[in-house]
């Protein structure tokens, strides 16, 4: 177990290193910084040249594979962080230093177990591109099939262990103040990151998502997924058909290709709602690094190591939120989330939808451009803490793409209205999922499953209720207080009780 003087150390040399790139300079300038997390940063950068301009990526590559994922998130929202940061926070999704060739080599042949010669007739030496926990090589198999093979670093997993295990002791801190921190529940989120990693350093587990998430889409044929190559796959080293196309990170690349930027905006919002919403499986790293447009105008997808899943009941919960806040039907938003217990029962429904009112009306029948998206966050935090909103960590994936897709949207065009991309998708499925026929059809489904159950139901009553036998029915006994006893009195006790039952049966024998 890492000992507290080492996660204090760790977070101190994070601190320095973020306040050495100029990453701290925010929080020194914000008003509402408290004057001891001022105090703090300004006492981290003793001593450091910060550069005038502060590099953020360059300051989350140098805290590792953890950090690097929340700064790819960040460059999604030039609107939270600004232009400046967002741009970049860009060379984090996939423009990260690569491992050199002697280094990969040897992890390719180790993690497919065999030489490569004897599964590729060439690789590529000069990747096409590193991310924070693998890098992608292109290739040409020995049946002369382009493909690109992506390759775990080595070492990944030690660095992001390290890296969780002192988030959770710096949540378990944070949480132990109680009070608002106990109420956002950092120790779930960082357990939820946990499991998330856990999954994506597996790329077995990657690939088996994207074969999932392929067949998930096929109703939607603007978005694609490449094949996987099952027999060049295992857990270290994951091989996918190749992919010729434009990331739609380079908005100068696709005008020039002509896509049609707005259109396939819509595409991509049109595509989440599918898989968030009818299938409850989606792509949760949805980031412009993974993201191509292929030159016939669909949108193809990569690097499946973050997905995520919701059951039908929070599905229909979320359609039926985003529709209401289409249709401005605050009650219904209010309603549903108290009936999915997100809000307190002690609370009033009525207040509750007049403080969604609040937030939601100001936005209606506005480009993303034209909202103030940190006014919106501000008030959206401070409904949830003023109604014990406590945080939902299945719900994490969701949001986190959610504003990825709404990023990445916005830079393709930044005339888009969200609500009224989704709103066509949404009103249809709660129409098909949500109707009358649908209910009947469910109802129907239900009890045909109950009946085809009776007779299982039958067995275990007689399992658990057999028919008397032979024997008579044992007389009730009275219940005698029990004698607990401890050291030598015990064993007299045995002894004692052994011997009147020794002279009971002699007497019942006679």
């Amino acid at each position: 177990m890492t000992s507290t003087p080492t996660h204090l150390w760790r977070l101190m040399k994070w601190g320095r290193t973020l306040a050495r790139h100029g990453a701290l300079r925010g929080i020194e300038r914000d008003p509402s910084t408290p004057p001891g997390v001022r105090r703090a940063a300004r006492l981290l950068r003793f001593g450091a040249r910060v550069p005038a301009v502060p590099r953020y990526a360059e300051a989350l590559q140098a805290l590792g594979p953890a950090a690097i994922k929340l700064g790819q998130t960040l460059a999604t929202r030039p609107d939270l962080v600004g232009e400046g940061p967002a741009h970049d926070l860009l060379a984090l999704q996939d423009a990260l230093p690569p491992l050199p060739w002697s280094v990969i080599h040897p992890a390719i042949e180790s993690g497919l177990g065999r030489p490569i010669e004897s599964v590729f007739a060439e690789i590529e030496e000069t990747p096409v591109g590193a991310a924070s926990i693998a890098q992608v090589h292109r290739g040409i198999t020995t049946d002369g099939r382009t493909v690109a093979v992506k390759v775990l670093r080595p070492g990944v997993e030690y660095e992001f262990n390290q890296a969780i295990d002192t988030y959770e002791w710096a949540a378990a801190q944070l949480e132990a103040y109680g009070g608002e921190l106990k109420r956002l529940r950092p120790r779930l989120v960082i357990e939820t990151m946990k499991r998330w990693t856990a999954r994506e350093l597996d790329l077995r587990r990657e690939a088996a998502s994207a074969s999932e998430l392929a067949e998930a889409m096929q109703a939607e044929p603007d978005f694609t997924v490449p094949g996987i190559d099952w027999q060049r796959t295992t857990s270290r080293v994951l091989t996918t058909e190749w992919i010729d196309g434009i990331k739609l990170s380079n908005r100068a690349a696709l005008v020039e290709a002509g896509h049609d930027l707005p259109a396939m905006a819509r595409k991509l919002v049109q595509a989440f709602l599918r898989q968030a919403i009818a299938e409850g499986f989606f792509h949760a790293d949805m980031h412009q690094g993974n993201l191509f447009a292929l030159p016939d105008g669909r949108i193809c997808a990569i690097d499946f190591g973050i997905m995520g899943r919701i059951d039908r009941r929070a599905r229909v919960w979320l359609a039926e939120i985003l529709y209401g806040l289409i249709t401005a039907n605050y009650r219904r938003v209010a309603e549903i989330h108290f009936e999915a217990g997100y809000v307190p029962a002690h609370h009033n429904v009525a207040e509750f939808a007049t403080a969604l009112r609040a937030v939601g009306e100001p936005m209606r029948g506005l480009a993303v451009k034209d909202m103030s998206v940190g006014m919106m966050l501000e008030s959206l935090f401070n409904i949830t803490r003023d109604f014990d909103m406590q945080t939902q960590p299945h719900l994490l994936l969701l949001q986190k793409t959610m504003v990825m897709v709404e990023g990445v949207a916005t830079a393709l065009d930044p005339n888009i209205n969200l609500w009224e991309t989704a709103a066509p998708f949404v009103r249809g499925w709660i129409r098909d999922e949500l109707g009358p026929e649908a209910a009947v059809a469910d109802r129907i489904v239900t009890d045909l499953r109950t009946f085809a159950r009776l007779p299982q139901l039958i067995r275990n009553l007689e399992a658990r209720y057999p028919t008397p036998g032979g024997a008579p029915p044992a007389p009730p006994l009275r219940e005698i207080e029990v004698i607990r006893v401890r050291g030598g009195w015990r064993y007299m006790a045995v002894a004692a009780t052994s011997a009147a039952i020794a002279v009971a049966a002699t007497l019942l024998a006679t």
